[in-house]
């Protein structure tokens, strides 16, 4: 998962040194195992495996904990005080949200984590949001627009953290979406009032909010050009310091790099 500012789809590779991990096969097989045959066994195997301390954590190994771990598995550790734990499983509610009978709850859920003080929580529910949207696009599209236009920076984040996957916007309501999703974020954090209450936690959401936009509008431009680079010239137009740093933050990114120089527009923002 990399450091707070990273999309949720970082990579999850060991550290130069350190021994590869196993196929995510494996870890489905050996899972599926243990849920059958001691469950009560898993939080220590998915804690020994996690890589953490680290500079990453397991991802493959809690994509293979959401894919398959039971309901009320999911719940505790979505409740733990561990953080690796809790991620494994507020990503897992992500499954557990495709259920009807799961939903309210699972959502519910969701919302809390995208605002857990601990930032892979945060991280874990965006990853849930898109295991959502791998099964039921129409579903994530709906918490994504709905989180969005909240007007709570916590949830913005996630919603752009989820819907900014190249994987799935493959199709031109997502891609719709996820423009939508970056303007509303980027108008929210430019508009945001004085800080009036709780200002630490006000400029930590501050704060991750304008790193998913650092990379979140590229993401959206790569998949639709024409209407992304619209908005954004809009957005480059703009002397506040904050979209300034969003725009320049956005132009490292090669998939925007690229996207320019297709449009002859390499120099001509930013």
């Amino acid at each position: 998962m990399g450091d707070p500012g990273t999309p949720a789809r970082a990579a999850a590779n060991a550290a130069p040194g350190t021994a590869a991990r196993p196929d995510p096969a494996d870890h489905l097989a050996t899972l599926t195992e243990m849920f059958a045959r001691d469950p009560d066994a898993v939080p220590g195997y998915l804690s020994s495996r996690s890589g953490l301390p680290g500079p990453r954590a397991n991802l493959p190994l809690a994509d293979a904990f959401a894919a398959t771990a039971p309901a009320d598995l999911i719940w505790s550790l979505a409740e733990s005080a561990d953080e690796y734990l809790a991620f494994c499983g507020t990503e897992g509610l992500g499954r557990l949200a495709l259920d009807p009978s799961d939903r309210p709850g699972a959502l519910a859920a969701l919302r809390r984590a995208a605002a857990d003080e601990r930032w892979r929580v945060r991280e874990g529910a965006a990853r849930a949001l898109q295991l959502v949207g791998d099964a039921d696009p129409e579903l994530m599209h709906g918490v994504v627009d709905e989180w969005s236009n909240a007007a709570d920076a916590w949830l913005a984040r996630a919603a752009l953290a989820a819907i900014c996957e190249p994987r799935l916007l493959q199709t031109r309501p997502a891609q719709e979406l996820a423009l939508r999703t970056c303007d509303r974020a980027t108008a929210l954090m430019l508009g945001s009032g004085p800080i009036v209450t709780d200002p630490a936690r006000a400029r930590e959401a501050h704060r991750v909010l304008r790193q998913a936009l650092g990379y979140g509008w590229s993401v959206a431009i790569a998949a639709s050009p024409e209407e992304g680079l619209a908005a954004f010239r809009t957005l480059s137009a703009s002397e506040n310091p904050d979209a300034r740093w969003i725009v320049r933050s956005n132009l490292t990114k090669a998939r925007l790099r690229t996207v320019l120089a297709e449009h002859n527009l390499w120099g001509a923002l930013g």
